[in-house]
């Protein structure tokens, strides 16, 4: 499943080689997150939805 992509410039290539970085995103376990990391990612989007759901009611109502 897993395909060796070219690196499209010197400095993907540097990061990928040489610091050990990978810029496939598919690659990350965002399953293996620890707990605390989660729940301020789902307290966020849960916040910035809230928020833009109740300016939408908000605008409607004035």
């Amino acid at each position: 499943m897993h395909e060796d992509k070219k690196p499209f410039n010197d400095a993907i290539d540097h990061m990928e080689k040489i610091e050990g970085n990978s810029s496939n995103l598919a690659d990350a376990d965002f399953n293996k997150m620890p707990k605390p990391i989660k729940f301020v990612g789902y307290f966020m989007i849960g916040f910035f939805s809230l928020s833009l759901l109740m300016g939408i009611i908000l605008s409607f109502i004035k």
